[in-house]
């Protein structure tokens, strides 16, 4: 509202009468002291009224609030280390905006599925308000690194006319009698701008119809697509760890506070520098089967597999060289095993499993369309993909990054429905 300050803002005010608005989160008595917890999206706030000092009609107001009333205050900041942000606020006024009765999130323990109904009103927590602040700098830190970096943002379209990851995840919508999907992923379309602008990335949400119910999984979520002309498997790697290790470090400068209302232990983040190590699909498959899985070669790797492998390490690790006939059609065969691509999966530790999946791409066009019809996909909707191999291919590589799996993973949070303001799962679209 016009003339207030926000909480994170006060500490440079110390001494000087101000308005704050915001809302109420408790109240309390001390005597003939009252508090008040307000907070505003920026901060949380100690107001106080004590009876020497503040009008009685302003300490029967603060009597009755009640849990998310909106609220505007007037008052004096003072100086105050044990209160929140150092500052508490001595109150002289205090108008309520909104009333707010019978709240329904309680201090006291609720169920995940009353909380998930109940998402409009849970995001106002502090537990979910810090995810949500950790979201937002880590966003801003992914866009950061790659445009600082000479990479121009592109936005690929959320409708398309075929699958970039596997048909059977596909979204399927009517668009004006014909079929069409919603996006799995950008990349078909961000290699053709590649081709254009040389390092191009987009930042959107994906659609995976995958009715898998783990704490990894959403729906919709949002992910991160670079893609780059002139770049082989190699330094496609070496991108990758860059971008996560700089995020990283980002999110300890910035966002310290929050990570301490989620209760991260930053010890384990500190140690993410590059280089990441790397181990090869067939010596992970040597490490797991020594471990007591039973894995054998060609076989995909689940959530157990990746937990595994990644507690073998005190950083990312990356899993590359896959067995072809794993991967998508895309993906370029290693020249010296063509039964393996050169792919590579970044595993997060603490058992966050896969949070960036990159490969160099097929550049030449008849291995391509080889690929397309082993897959038996119909060569005719990809025809303009082809003709990126057609006229002036290069070799090229991109990678995939998830934003919700990294800010779970940096945030330690348990699952990932606390990463998204509103998360869709396999039996929720609602609210």
């Amino acid at each position: 509202m016009t003339g207030t300050r926000a909480i994170a803002e006060l500490a440079e005010h110390i001494g000087a009468p101000v308005r704050v608005a915001g809302w109420v989160t408790h109240v309390r008595s001390s005597g003939k002291v009252r508090f008040c917890a307000l907070r505003d999206g920026s901060g949380e706030l100690q107001v106080v009224a004590r009876a020497q000092e503040a009008p009685d009609a302003l300490l029967a107001q603060m009597a009755v609030l009640t849990q998310e009333t909106a609220v505007v205050v007037a008052g004096l900041v003072r100086a105050d280390p044990r209160a929140p942000g150092g500052v508490e606020l001595a109150a002289t006024e205090l108008t309520v905006v909104g009333p707010s009765e019978g709240y329904p999130i309680a201090p006291k323990e609720h169920g995940v599925e009353f909380l998930m109904d109940h998402r409009h009103l849970w995001v106002r927590s502090s537990r979910q308000t810090a995810a949500l602040r950790l979201r937002a700098r880590i966003a801003h830190a992914l866009r950061a690194f790659l445009d600082d970096r000479g990479f121009v943002l592109t936005d690929p379209p959320i409708l398309t006319p075929s699958a970039a990851e596997g048909t059977s995840t596909l979204f399927e919508v009517d668009y004006f009698g014909e079929p069409a999907f919603l996006s799995q992923s950008g990349q078909l379309y961000l290699e053709a701008t590649a081709m254009a602008l040389g390092r191009v990335y987009s930042f959107g949400p994906t659609f995976r119809a995958e009715k898998s119910k783990t704490r990894r999984h959403l729906t919709e979520f949002w992910m991160l697509e670079p893609e780059m002309a002139f770049c082989d498997f190699e330094e496609n790697l070496e991108w990758q760890e860059r971008l996560v290790a700089y995020v990283v470090a980002d999110v300890l400068t910035h966002r310290r506070a929050e990570l301490a209302v989620l209760g991260r232990d930053t010890t384990v983040l500190e140690r993410v520098e590059p280089p990441f190590p790397r181990i090869s699909y067939d010596e992970a498959i040597e490490r797991l089967a020594a471990a007591g899985f039973p894995v054998a070669w060609g076989d995909d790797f689940g959530s157990p597999e990746e937990t595994a492998l990644a507690g073998m390490f005190d950083r990312p690790v990356f899993v590359h060289r896959f067995p072809t006939r794993q991967k998508a059609f895309y993906m370029q065969p290693d020249p010296l095993r063509p039964e393996v691509v050169l792919a590579a999966d970044l595993l997060a530790p603490e058992g966050y499993g896969e949070i960036v999946g990159g490969s160099q791409r097929i550049h030449d066009e008849a291995l391509l369309a080889a690929r397309l019809a082993e897959q038996g996909l119909d060569p005719a909707q990809y025809s303009w993909y082809r003709d990126l191999r057609r006229y002036g291919s290069v070799p090229h590589s991109g990678f995939g990054l998830g934003l919700e799996r990294l800010v779970a993973w940096i945030g330690g949070l348990e699952h990932v429905r606390e990463t998204i303001p509103f998360p869709r799962t396999l039996n929720r679209v609602w609210p």
